[in-house]
């Protein structure tokens, strides 16, 4: 399976087991020129950007090791583009998870990192 086909079906694990959790997906992989976001969704009364890593083992280190100081800024800023593009209240509380895919486990970081201004 090459990457891409990895990515979108470790998306898709991670989809299925937030919409279990009570997550209201409402959109996958938004870009524009900063990145992507991979999932976005309301959870608890939050908009919800989620970064989704996956790693088959942990041999080249755990996924969630890999939303690093960058990452986490492309991500703020695509989410700040996604809330202005889709006229998101300044007031609605935003959240930054990360959802670690190693193997057959997942894991779900609430509140992973702060906004990145």
């Amino acid at each position: 399976m090459n990457k891409r086909k990895t990515g979108t079906a470790a998306e898709s694990r991670a989809v299925a087991y937030l919409s279990e959790k009570g997550v209201r997906i409402v959109e996958r992989n938004f870009r524009n020129r900063h990145g992507e976001i991979d999932i976005i969704g309301y959870h608890n009364g939050y908009l919800v950007f989620f970064e989704v890593k996956y790693r088959n083992s942990g041999r080249s280190g755990s996924p969630e090791s890999a939303v690093g100081f960058y990452k986490q800024w492309q991500i703020c800023q695509v989410a700040a583009f996604y809330r202005c593009y889709h006229k998101v209240s300044w007031n609605m509380p935003i959240r930054y998870d990360v959802v670690a895919i190693e193997g057959s486990e997942i894991r779900w970081y609430q509140n992973a990192f702060e906004h990145i201004g």
